[in-house]
């Protein structure tokens, strides 16, 4: 699949190399990158008729660059710019990449990346289920802790379809975006759901998540079919190649949802009361005709620890603590 090509170009060389090393680091991000640090070398480079984005200071703006040609400009403003360049959309250039990028794809994401050529003869996410029955048994951390660690070496994106997630507490902020907005996207005709992703993902160690919902009622009022059509978009239509699901008790077709991931990790305990619900799980979907999906299932005891931190410091601890040399045991043995 072809990238199109954000270029920037700041006459501080310094933040566009920063840039364009963020932007290469970041395998999910939609882009070729190609950095300019004045208008001289941006008007010779023998690719500027491909440029679909150009994100340009507005010290380095000028009307030779407005003869360029190029469809989307937006403006990296340092706070206040000549007001002749209000015609542009801009972005404030002293804050996260990350949070540049959000708003540099809300402008433009749907338009630029419609016009790829996502296909699913070329490439298909892989979808990771993480789920159980019992309570209190550390899921969502090792999803997290799971996500991080192959974040390290591929695109991952974690999606957590649980009622009370708790991740305002747990990220000690609150979020622009939610999976309440794609699940309002999806159920919009022709809505390219997947094509705004990029804008409203958080990262964490390189790994992309997109905030829960904030209210439960965003999961029980959603219909398996709009799951599914959801999972199609993010498979099919975005640009990870891994995505991990960390699916709660209310979803809609839950267990049809989990038969589509290629594995399952589920955490269990040996205690007499969690035994007898895991045995009524299982015989569950038997009864249900659902052995394929028992088959994918791999039951897993992630270790207990005291937690250590607050907010980021303990999501991002993660692949560092026991949990995380627990989780690359199980990826060690996978791989033989």
């Amino acid at each position: 699949m072809k990238k199109s090509i954000l270029a920037i170009c700041d006459v501080e060389r310094s933040y566009a190399y920063n840039f364009m090393e963020y932007i290469n680091q970041k395998r999910s991000v939609p882009f070729e990158i190609q950095a300019f640090t004045n208008t001289d070398t941006l008007l010779g480079s023998g690719s500027k008729e491909d440029i679909d984005i150009l994100l340009i200071s507005d010290k380095a703006m000028c009307d030779r660059v407005k003869e360029l040609g190029v469809e989307n400009i937006i403006i990296l403003s340092e706070g206040v710019h000549d007001p002749g360049l209000d015609q542009y959309p801009s972005v404030y250039k002293y804050q996260s990449s990350a949070q540049v990028i959000r708003e540099v794809l809300a402008c433009y994401g749907e338009e630029v990346m419609g016009a790829q050529d996502h296909s699913l003869s070329s490439r298909q996410a892989e979808l990771i289920g993480v789920y159980s029955p019992l309570g209190r048994v550390l899921k969502t951390s090792f999803a997290l802790t799971l996500g991080q660690i192959l974040a390290r070496g591929r695109a991952v994106l974690y999606v957590n379809m649980e009622e009370f997630s708790g991740f305002e507490k747990l990220f000690q902020r609150e979020f622009a975006h939610t999976l309440s907005d794609l699940l309002y996207y999806i159920r919009q005709e022709n809505s390219h759901a997947a094509y705004r992703l990029p804008s409203m993902v958080e990262t964490v160690n390189n790994l992309d998540f997109l905030p829960p919902v904030g209210t439960p009622l965003d999961i029980w009022e959603t219909s398996f079919e709009q799951w599914e059509q959801m999972l199609d978009e993010l498979l099919l239509h975005s640009t990870y190649e891994v995505v991990i699901l960390d699916v709660g008790q209310g979803v809609d077709g839950w267990y049809k949802i989990l038969d589509r991931c290629v594995k399952i990790y589920m955490p269990v305990r040996s205690d007499l009361i969690s035994q007898g619900k895991i045995e009524q799980f299982e015989r569950l979907l038997r009864m249900w005709k659902q052995q394929e999906l028992l088959d994918k299932i791999r039951k897993i005891k992630p270790p207990f620890y005291g937690s250590f931190g607050d907010g980021m410091d303990y999501v991002g601890q993660l692949p560092w603590s026991q949990l995380g040399d627990y989780v690359r045991s199980i990826l060690q043995k996978e791989r033989g």
